[in-house]
């Protein structure tokens, strides 16, 4: 996301473009807010992983996959 968010800007201000300081400030804000989130969610997820198995999970796609497969054939058909 770095990377592709980078080659993003490079871009940007090598077609002479230019941000504002606001408009930079709000940049800067929305990628700490997006870092923290994203490391509370991980904390949870391992958390939750730690915790409990994947058998609902497993049981979940077989049921959406079957589904998906009949509706699908009935829908060729």
């Amino acid at each position: 996301m770095v990377g592709a968010s980078g080659l993003r800007l490079v871009k940007f201000f090598l077609k002479g473009n230019a941000f504002s300081g606001s408009e930079a400030a709000i940049l800067l804000t929305g990628c700490v807010v997006a870092f923290l989130v994203s490391l509370a969610a991980i904390r949870f997820l391992m958390g939750f992983v730690k915790k409990h198995d994947f058998k609902p999970f497993g049981w979940y796609r077989i049921v959406l996959g079957v589904a998906v497969i009949a509706y699908f054939a009935l829908v060729a058909a």
